[in-house]
């Protein structure tokens, strides 16, 4: 049998491994979040990925999380977010017990701020969202800010306050989500990436790595930003373009920040330790990695404008991720047409690390043949595209 890897060339047969339950192609913070439910409802997973897991797009992020909605009904989109916020601190407690990994979760509040009367109007309407949605927030009077906030800028022009916003640090994250998923006996398999599948009828039978092929009851493509080339791998076109983001680290002596700062799409993280995370740039250059002058200059000179203490910082590093894209606003979560038992979650932009324990819980729902607990028919992978509102919160 010969079949087509992601780059479109053709692979000779090789040997054959031992059959496993669910196979996932992708170890970030989506596929091992979905090896760590099925898992634990006692589901036989194996994560597959092309380097080291959790290095790429959820390595890179800033670990931002949403405030609750009380009306969890009023999006699918919303339903997952709001999901998700409310099983980050049940997942960050459980992760802790059974791995003693912290993984940073903390509920530190947010601040949204705007520079420009252009930037307040814009969030005026944001804030029409939250309360349609039953988000907590407070619009601060003018001067008011240094109750939550002391460093902002006096000159910004609207500044909001919302209480429930919270933060995880990702990497760690990733690494207990890692530890947990091999405790409960997911195996791992980092640097062999399922490159293309062998179908039987609308059934697929096995995936293929460059080591083998690997019988399977079902397959998870959950690669980031490089899913799209494995889907095509069956003559199906779901795109997830690479979205180049670019963050700054900024070291200081003592705390300067206490929450989280969003500017539009911008961002100030503060972490315990007084390091503050400054991001993120959104370009479409491919699958070009590189931290460059001008997107470090870019972040640099907003952080300042927001929180002009930040210029006295030590710039201790900056890297970038590759976010994975869709074809809208929206992630792929469901099944891949005429491949009854292969799923896909990908495609979720800015918002992984946010989506990602909803996202598990309706993907297990898929793999175990559950009615989801979301409507997924606007994650479809072969709807056709909606552009929706702007989303309501990034990370």
């Amino acid at each position: 049998m010969v079949e087509a890897d992601p780059g479109g060339h053709e692979r000779a047969e090789t040997a054959v491994s031992r059959p496993i339950e669910i196979a996932i192609a992708g170890g970030g913070v989506i596929g091992l979040s979905i090896a760590y439910v099925l898992a634990r409802e006692g589901v036989e997973c194996a994560i597959f990925d092309r380097g080291p897991l959790g290095r790429e797009a959820s390595w890179a992020g800033a670990g931002l999380l949403p405030a609750n909605c009380e009306r969890v009904d009023t999006t699918p989109l919303n339903s997952l977010r709001t999901w998700s916020a409310l099983l980050y601190p049940e997942w960050s407690a459980a992760l802790l017990e059974s791995t003693g990994i912290d993984n940073g979760y903390r509920r530190t509040g947010g601040v949204d701020v705007a520079a420009t009367d252009e930037e307040a109007a814009a969030l005026q309407v944001a804030a029409g969202r939250w309360r349609r949605e039953g988000i907590v927030f407070e619009k601060l009077p003018p001067g008011d800010h240094p109750r939550v906030e002391p460093l902002l800028a006096d000159d910004l022009r609207a500044v909001y306050f919302l209480p429930d916003r919270a933060q995880i640090r990702n990497p760690r994250h990733l690494r207990a989500l890692e530890a947990a998923v091999a405790e409960l006996g997911v195996e791992i398999r980092p640097d062999e990436p399922i490159v293309g599948f062998e179908r039987s009828g609308e059934r697929i039978a096995a995936v293929r790595t460059d080591r083998g092929s690997i019988p399977c009851r079902a397959a998870v493509i959950a690669a980031g930003a490089w899913s799209g080339a494995l889907v095509e791998s069956l003559g199906i076109q779901v795109p997830t373009p690479p979205i180049k983001g670019e963050i700054v680290l900024l070291r200081s002596e003592r705390p300067l920040l206490r929450r989280i700062i969003e500017h539009g799409r911008n961002y100030l993280v503060p972490r315990d330790d007084g390091r503050i995370v400054v991001g993120a740039t959104e370009e479409d250059v491919g699958f070009d990695k590189r931290s460059t002058a001008r997107g470090v200059a870019g972040l640099l000179e907003i952080a300042i404008r927001i929180c002009p203490a930040l210029a006295e910082c030590e710039v201790e590093r900056a890297w970038a991720g590759l976010r994975p894209g869709s074809i809208d606003t929206r992630p792929y979560v469901g099944t891949i047409p005429g491949c009854v038992n292969l799923f896909i979650a990908t495609g979720h932009r800015r918002a992984g690390l946010q989506l990602a324990p909803a996202t598990a819980e309706v993907v297990a729902d898929l793999v175990l043949g559950r009615a989801p607990r979301v409507d997924l028919s606007g994650f479809a992978p072969d709807r056709e595209s909606v552009l929706d509102e702007e989303p309501t919160f990034r990370s």
